[in-house]
């Protein structure tokens, strides 16, 4: 029994070294991402305000346009209006 339990603790110390390997290497794979995690995860929480906050998202871009008065943002804010209202009429029709 002695020697079955002998194996069992070589075992266990084997697959602890194992798993603190791992864990390093883990970590520093996780490190390369860390930076383009936290900007898509920027992103998400700025397209989740703006939906969820619509009419402050509407009033800046309306401000940024009043500001400019380039043509070019005109054109891209009438752009942009016929894909909202475009998105929010086949939203509600499901």
């Amino acid at each position: 029994m002695n020697k079955k339990l002998r194996n069992l603790a070589e075992r266990r110390e084997s697959l602890v070294a194992e798993a603190a390997a791992q864990r390093l290497l883990m970590a520093q794979n996780i490190e390369t991402w860390r930076k383009p995690l936290a900007i898509a995860d920027r992103g998400v929480a700025a397209v989740s305000y703006i939906k969820s906050h619509p009419v402050w998202a509407a009033s800046a871009s309306l401000g940024l346009l009043a500001v400019t008065r380039s043509s070019r943002a005109v054109q891209w804010f009438q752009r942009g209006w016929i894909v909202w209202q475009v998105v929010r009429k086949l939203s509600n029709k499901t």
